[in-house]
């Protein structure tokens, strides 16, 4: 019993530094990988914008509409309160 215990420890700390040795030759790779797609998404974004851009010479005016607030007069009165001392 005491002996398939410390095998079983044994054989978990032996994957546990196996695992660790594996992850840092890959996760470089992996990291790099990653990197490189969200570049590339990143460089298709910004090419879309700037097909959607304006022509040169065209002249175009961004401005947000006013919204109009609706303001409500009716929305009660002030009331004044006064602290009371208790006795």
């Amino acid at each position: 019993m005491l002996i398939g215990l410390l095998r079983t420890i044994f054989f978990i700390i032996i994957f546990y530094y196996i695992f660790k040795f594996i992850m840092r030759l890959i996760a470089p790779l992996l990291i790099k990988k990653v990197a490189e797609k969200m570049q590339e998404q990143a460089q298709q974004q910004y090419g879309h914008q700037q097909q959607s851009s304006v022509k040169e010479g065209e002249t175009v005016i961004d401005k947000a509409p006013k919204t109009q607030r609706q303001t409500k007069d009716d929305v009660g009165e002030y009331v004044d309160f006064e602290e009371i001392d208790k006795p």
